[in-house]
């Protein structure tokens, strides 16, 4: 398969050690080093200048010395949603590494700085954060697993499961990696939980308690549709300051919410080469913004293969359930143009089912002036989450409520009531058939005859 490479900003305010780990990444053919920095400023102003698709950074920076490349980094992913982190720490706590992946996103890997020359560690965390994965120092893995491990009778295969989640491995990988649908690697994980749990020493429970921490972080940042969040461009931050909304001041808002997942992205990531599939996310993030940003959206979110945006806030529009599905449809057209290209150069095609909720949510502007973070939470943002998973390969699934919203609904086929996760009362919905396309003005037509409208 075509290679690619991997664009990677280092930050250190320890000469000696920036330019170690300059050598070793330089050692690495698909890995190209587009700038340094020593410390916080120069990290945010040069990366957010350069664009990289991975920051490799310390923890502690000038000018005070405590949290600044964390810092850094969650700045440049305010600017470039996306951008894998890799942080470089001297600290083996396992608590501090999964607090890290607890508030960080897809894409956040956490290496001790004593083992990064061992092999190509750090080559494989940049490579894994470029494509939306996580990597914990396996030193702090084994400090995890090993105190369950000993004071259990776990299986062969129990324990290969126990280290998968140990190793910060979301829910769609391990079903990947033990071949099993991602329900039934739920199921397994959750049962040898409570197994050990069972029988687990005092220390075990200790490092059950750790590992249960992580798996939960792993968890809700696959799920993160659930608390859509995003650090604002200064510009629409600025917006809403003016417009008069208070810092911790909750609004409540009318929106559609859109929620894009790759299909069979694990699968996918298992067989490519990382570096060439870092280059088709930055391609595929590229074409999704594009389309959102076209259809007046927001997008709030890139997380790992998983896009989400919102319509009708925090710029309120009226017709925002016609422009969520006007992106949605556009979102698949543009991703179906570059997997022709693809194709032709031999890389993996990408396929994306999308879910597109409206009703209320509640919003408010958090942080302080110099960092703002707009938060959009509510069942609305929850559901479509859940549709999306009813998509299959192109298709888009629309609530009802999104549905009966659209002056012109596009050809559908109504989805008998189910009940998903998170709701009592059965759901209705509508699945809008792979291959529509937008007709004039944004009014969705079928590039088939063939489907439903009631």
């Amino acid at each position: 398969m075509p290679g690619g490479t991997i664009s990677v900003f280092l930050a250190d305010d320890n000469l000696i050690v920036r330019e170690g780990v300059r050598a070793l990444l330089a050692l690495e053919p698909d890995v190209e080093i587009v700038g340094t920095a020593a410390d916080y400023e120069e990290l945010v102003n040069g990366a957010g200048k350069l664009a990289p698709q991975v920051v490799v950074t310390d923890i502690r920076m000038p000018p005070s010395f405590q949290n600044e490349g964390i810092e850094a980094a969650h700045e440049i992913r305010k600017r470039h949603p996306g951008t894998g982190i890799v942080i470089l720490s001297q600290f083996d706590d396992p608590e501090y590494a999964i607090s890290l992946l607890d508030e960080g996103a897809a894409g956040c890997a956490y290496l001790l700085k004593d083992h990064i020359a061992e092999g190509d560690q750090l080559a494989r965390a940049v490579r894994a954060v470029a494509t939306g994965g996580s990597v914990l120092d396996p030193t702090i893995v084994e400090s995890m697993v090993h105190p369950v491990t000993d004071a259990g009778d776990l299986s062969p295969a129990e324990e290969e499961l126990l280290h998968l989640v140990a190793e910060g491995r979301p829910i769609k990988a391990i079903a990947v990696a033990q071949g099993v649908t991602a329900a039934a690697a739920g199921d397994a994980v959750e049962k040898l939980f409570l197994r050990i749990a069972q029988q687990a020493s005092a220390g075990g429970q200790n490092s059950l308690r750790r590992l249960r921490m992580l798996h939960e972080a792993i968890v809700n940042r696959e799920e993160q549709g659930e608390t859509l969040s995003r650090l604002l461009p200064g510009g629409v931050a600025d917006l809403l300051v003016r417009q008069g909304r208070g810092l911790g001041e909750t609004e409540a808002v009318v929106v559609s919410v859109l929620m894009s997942d790759i299909r069979g992205y694990s699968s996918i990531a298992e067989r490519a080469d990382p570096s060439a599939l870092a280059g088709q996310l930055n391609v595929h993030r590229a074409e999704m913004n594009r389309a959102i940003i076209d259809a007046s959206g927001t997008v709030m979110q890139f997380v790992g293969d998983a896009v989400m945006a919102v319509f009708g806030a925090p710029v309120p529009v009226p017709d925002h359930a016609e422009r969520a599905v006007e992106a949605a449809l556009e979102m698949h057209a543009a991703q179906a143009r570059v997997n022709e290209q693809w194709v032709d150069t031999g890389l993996a095609p990408f396929e994306l089912g999308i879910g597109v909720t409206t009703g209320p949510a509640a919003a408010a502007l958090l942080g302080s002036e110099e960092r703002l973070e707009y938060t959009l939470v509510g069942d609305t943002v929850n559901l479509s989450q859940r549709l999306q998973q009813w998509a299959d390969p192109g298709e888009t699934v629309l609530s009802e409520t999104t549905y009966h919203a659209l002056s012109n609904p596009p050809p559908a086929t109504a989805i008998p009531p189910a009940l998903v996760k998170g709701r009592e009362a059965p759901v209705s919905a509508w699945k809008i058939a792979a291959g529509t396309i937008a007709g004039p003005k944004g009014t969705p037509k079928s590039s088939t005859d063939n489907r439903d409208r009631e």
